[in-house]
């Protein structure tokens, strides 16, 4: 496994100006719905990341055509995939490879698609998924891992989810894509990567109408016509950035961002007593007093997203008082908690309940993230924390955060990438 680790020399306020990426949950589905398009499509503004390199490998192996113009901007053909396998290993490393089952279904009446992987985050049932595809039209069946899909014809219909989806509502839109006639989905999610989503696929001449709202209206079309877009910017990045930059108590400039998605990060930093500003599209985010305590609970957009838990619960650990945060949208969402008592972090987890007693600081330990969210967290714990962090498994991290580390130097932090042989050196 990855040898790799981030040697973080913490006790710095974070100042200066950072350039958000674009955005991961947006990109992966827009990467896998180009299975769609009848011409080649031009994306820019894609996020160079690890997750992104696996859908683009798993589209290269099926048969599409992918040229890199640069590191943020790749032109893919998909016209020549004719057989709708999506090769084993690869799906089962990411949890975005579902979307897949959506797109191929729309596209050719049928998909092979393994079970997703990603991070162990617990139970995430495609049940919703194949509600969804059923409605439509399709069969299902699940032999060796591998999900089937098969349709005759795919008809519009109506499609209600049980419980709030973000993957569901995702697949439901790109099979309805193409189906005849009107499909209606009620209880959809409203993220702003569905949004994004909606907005690439009726640039290309889908009719999709409502996405934001709980109720999505696709009429299916025939042909989809190749484009040049830009993925929106990522809102879990730059509200890391933000919560990074109050955790440490620096004074930051997030740029290249869209403040309306930031919201609930927004509202939830100005409740622990950081002073966020709001501009057409840059936050500034800075700590001139003390950090306080809070009541946290994770919701489906436009509520507090659980990819932004783990970050603010680290900020809470340096909090006056006794913070109490709620996330029961994934199982296994506090596992950084037992990482975070290494550096004297005061957590108890119940269940999917957090409660935070604030201690005066951190200290630095060598930990090691989990996931993509409880790696990130660490980080920011060790940015906090005095004296040396060194974290590890850091592909975790990689798979949703561009230039990482050149990223936090940028903004004044003393942090180093280095392989398990090197000796690591204190600099500051």
């Amino acid at each position: 496994m990855d040898k790799e680790k981030l040697v973080i020399n913490g006790g710095k306020p974070l100042k200066g100006d950072v350039y958000i990426s674009g955005a991961k949950n947006a990109a992966v589905a827009i990467v896998a719905a180009t299975i769609l398009c009848d011409e080649p499509v031009t994306l820019e503004n894609v996020p160079e990341i690890g997750d992104i390199g696996i859908c683009v490998k798993i589209l290269y192996e099926m048969g599409a055509s992918i040229k890199i113009i640069d590191k943020n901007t790749i032109r893919i053909d998909t016209r020549g995939i004719s057989d709708p396998v999506v090769p084993y290993e690869l799906a089962r490393s990411i949890r975005a490879s579902s979307y897949f089952m959506g797109t191929l279904l729309g596209r050719f009446k049928k998909a092979d698609v393994p079970l997703p992987g990603g991070c162990d985050l617990g139970d995430r049932p495609i049940d919703q998924h194949i509600k969804a595809f059923n409605a439509l039209g399709a069969e299902y069946s699940l032999e060796g891992g591998i999900v089937r899909l098969r349709a005759k014809d795919l008809i519009g219909s109506q499609i209600f989810f049980d419980k709030h989806t973000v993957g569901g509502t995702i697949n439901a839109i790109c099979a309805a894509v193409k189906a005849k006639g009107l499909t209606v989905i009620e209880n959809a999610n409203k993220e702003p990567h569905i949004v994004d989503l909606a907005n690439f696929l009726n640039s290309m001449g889908a009719d999709i109408m409502g996405a934001g709202t709980d109720v999505i209206k696709i009429r299916g079309v025939d042909y989809l016509k190749g484009i040049t877009y830009s993925v929106i910017p990522d809102q879990i990045e730059a509200g890391t950035y933000m919560v990074a930059a109050a955790a440490t108590k620096g004074d930051v400039w997030i740029k290249n961002v869209i403040p309306k998605h930031l919201e609930s990060i927004t509202a939830k930093l100005r409740k622990v007593g950081a002073t966020v500003e709001e501009y057409d599209e840059c936050v500034h985010v800075y700590v001139d007093g003390p950090l306080l305590k809070t009541t946290l609970k994770t919701l489906p957009h436009p509520g507090f997203p659980t990819d932004m838990q783990p970050q603010f619960s680290t900020l809470l650990t340096i909090a006056e008082g006794t913070s109490v945060v709620t996330d029961d949208i994934f199982d296994n969402r506090f596992r950084y908690a037992n990482e975070l008592r290494r550096m004297g972090a005061d957590i108890t987890v119940e269940g999917t309940t957090a409660v935070i007693q604030g201690v005066p600081e951190l200290t630095g330990a060598a930990v090691r993230a989990t996931d993509l969210r409880a790696g990130i967290a660490l980080v920011i714990a060790g940015l906090m924390a005095s004296g040396t962090t060194v974290v590890e498994n850091i592909y975790h991290i990689e798979r949703g955060y561009e230039n990482i580390e050149d990223k936090l130097m940028g903004l004044g932090a003393d942090i180093v990438r280095v392989r398990e042989y090197e000796t690591v050196k204190r600099t500051g």
